[in-house]
């Protein structure tokens, strides 16, 4: 493969530097914690050496040999090693739905409950994960609101995948490198890009409705970045189609119990010997406003992206970089955090003929297929613009689309540009977009005449948690899939509709994995309360609650407008470490605002807890983002705005040894011999 392949991630990362300090930290506690406690004192770290003060919000990169970087290969065993846990589990206690049978034993009281398996997220690598570990154990899946509202429901294009005989796993493997950039791990690719149709037929046999064409086969649609058609889609609600298969089967699976409004709060983990360990999480239950304990042989983390650390993303609401967060306060490798995919083609409200009555929680997404079939993009004087930038045109990657979108806009000073697709027959853009033809339909616009007003949106993390090719992370007993985990595939930047397979492919190679790692695991039931129960901060009183939960709603705005301005589709180095800067003194302020209203590091509540994640998530897309010192993929800086075949590694954010405060529960202890 030109240019591409998994050695081309094994050399060391980039280093940066931590202030004015310049030392080398493996991560940075404020980063890691929220940093409960940082408005009062500076800490630091010894040994490998961590050292926070008030202002400094950096992340830096410790260097490791070549071999250690490797996403599939041997030698990310240093810090991906899962072995097998010597502490132990069993009893099953729930309320959601009832067992066939239970054990006197596992009969607690509601705020304690024992899986085998955990899992965190209700989307497609969630319950497809859920589905076949359930065939070996009980399994809690927890969602922080219904069911359903995930990206997956979200998603309308499709899922890719090689089904036709013209195609090739090589081709779409090239495709996958090149929208990339070439950041991608190779074997990843090779085993997604492989995998990938077995998983479709799965799906199909379990009920999932896709569009036929005239011949009676699959209807292949056809994105920007890819060289074939491949793309398998329920019109364009192919998410939503693949949602309601999947829940289906869930509720009809006696081992599978639904918590739903389950908030994710904290991972609970230990420390044996130089191994973190995780034993379940620790959740809020927005409903009823109590803290509820799993306790899990195996979690699997599927929560999902950080969308809503910008002001305009077409994430829903629950999209605030809970998992990732979490599992780098439970020191998990993160990666790739600078790479932030915007869609070049959300909906521009300020552009309908109707204007919505408000605000919009969650931008409105125009299929990527919409330019796949034959869509053009225009400025405000209808004037064709891509062929200016890419010979590809309309069907270049989407980084490439989302900056040539924004370089019109600011070169025109307008605030949208044009999508039409109004060229083609009337009856054929109905059938293949319904749903955005009734939604633009409601204000006004009929995209069978008219062309639809469009601008970039935030739209997917392309880094998250750093997993193998068996979806395992460096923290034992825990493992990631979907958005949430940065498994090599996307590289820079995330060919269209290889979200859903590399979900699919990876909830299903976790499962083995899951299964041997529950059969030598056990919890022992006298350690429950080893870890510190999440307080509800109900004796704070009605007043100081409102007080509190309205300054969060203003800082989360005022932090999504800073990520906006300043790490958005086009940065510089200046411009992030302003952003750095005026994250790190708003997280202060706003931690000052809490602790002075009588907040305690161990309450939790839902806005407080999405605002701590939300700012963890902020401080990596730009500590990563200052550590790239070139412009690849999704990543573009006008300081190195050139591509740099010596820099072609990725961001990898190792964690401390230690835990320097954090919320909630005490989420470390050590084992007891």
């Amino acid at each position: 493969m030109e240019g591409g392949g998994a050695n081309s991630n094994n050399a060391s990362p980039v280093e940066v530097r931590c202030g004015a300090s310049e030392l080398r930290i493996p991560m940075a506690a404020s980063i890691a914690s929220g940093s409960s406690n940082l408005p009062f004192k500076e800490m630091i770290c010894k040994g490998q050496g961590c050292r926070q003060t008030s202002l400094v919000s950096g992340v830096t990169f410790q260097r490791f040999a070549k071999k250690d970087l490797l996403w599939s290969s041997a030698g990310a065993s240093k810090f991906l090693k899962v072995q097998r846990c010597n502490v132990s589990c069993s009893v099953i206690n729930v309320n959601s739905k009832p067992l066939g049978t239970i054990t006197a034993s596992g009969l607690r009281d509601g705020t304690t409950k024992y899986f085998d398996f955990a899992v965190i997220g209700s989307g497609v690598a969630g319950l497809r994960y859920a589905l076949e570990v359930a065939k070996h154990g009980t399994v809690a899946v927890i969602t922080k609101a219904e069911p359903h509202e995930s990206n997956t429901n979200y998603a309308q294009g499709g899922v890719s995948a090689v089904l036709c005989p013209l195609d090739s796993v090589e081709n779409h493997m090239r495709d996958t490198m090149v929208a990339g950039a070439y950041l991608c791990d190779e074997e990843t690719v090779r085993v997604v890009c492989t995998e990938g149709p077995d998983r479709i037929r799965e799906l199909i046999a379990m009920g999932a409705s896709f569009d036929h064409g005239e011949d009676g086969n699959l209807h292949l649609a056809r994105e920007g970045g890819h060289s074939h058609h491949r793309i398998v889609h329920a019109a364009d609600m192919t998410g939503r189609e693949i949602e309601r298969a999947l829940l289906e089967a869930v509720v009809n699976d006696p081992n599978i119990f639904m918590f739903e409004h389950h908030f994710a709060v904290d991972l609970l983990t230990s420390q044996d010997g130089s191994d973190t360990v995780c034993h379940g999480v620790d959740t809020l239950n927005t409903e009823t406003q109590e803290a509820v304990r799993f306790f899990s042989k195996v979690t699997l983390l599927a929560s999902g992206g950080a969308g809503h650390i910008y002001p305009s993303t077409t994430n829903p609401p629950v999209a605030t970089g809970d998992g990732i967060a979490m599992a780098h306060r439970a020191q998990a490798v993160v990666s790739n955090m600078e790479f932030v995919q915007f869609h070049p083609t959300a909906l521009a409200d300020e552009g309908l003929p109707i204007k919505p009555s408000k605000t919009r929680e969650n931008a409105f997404l125009i299929t990527e297929a919409v330019r796949g079939d034959g869509g053009i993009l225009y400025n405000l004087n209808m004037e064709r613009f891509m062929p200016l930038y890419d010979e590809r045109a309309e069907l270049a990657p989407r980084d490439v689309v989302a900056r040539s979108i924004d370089d019109q806009l600011k070169k025109r000073s307008e605030k949208y540009v044009l999508l039409d697709i109004s060229h083609k027959p009337r009856e054929k853009i109905l059938s293949h977009f319904p749903n955005i033809a009734a939604e633009c339909l409601r204000y006004g616009l009929d995209i069978t005449r008219q062309p639809i007003p469009v601008v970039p949106a935030a739209h997917y993390m392309c880094g998250g948690v750093r997993a193998g090719l068996q979806g395992e992370t460096n923290v034992r007993g825990l493992y990631v899939a979907g958005e949430v985990a940065c498994t090599g595939l996307h590289g820079a930047n995330r060919l269209a509709s290889n979200s859903l397979l590399e979900a699919l492919v990876f909830a299903r190679r976790a499962v083995q994995p899951s299964i041997d790692h529950k059969k030598n695991t056990k919890i022992d039931l006298n350690d429950e309360d080893v870890w510190g129960r999440p307080i509800v901060p109900i004796s704070l009183g009605r007043d100081a609650l409102e007080k509190i939960v309205k300054n969060t709603k203003e800082v989360r705005k005022e932090l999504q407008l800073i990520m906006w301005e300043y790490v958005g589709i086009v940065r510089s180095t200046t411009r992030l470490k302003t952003a750095e800067q005026r994250i790190g003194e708003l997280e202060l302020r706003w931690e000052a605002y809490l602790f002075q209203h009588g907040w305690d590091p161990t309450m939790v509540g839902l806005e407080a807890c999405e605002m701590r994640n939300l700012f963890c998530c902020a401080k990596l897309v730009v500590s990563s983002a200052l550590a790239r010192h070139e412009s690849r993929g999704l990543h573009y800086t006008t300081d190195f705005p050139n591509l740099e075949e010596s820099k072609r590694l990725p961001t990898v954010i190792f964690p401390c040894t230690r835990v320097n405060g954090t919320w909630s529960s005490r989420q470390l202890h050590k084992q007891h011999n």
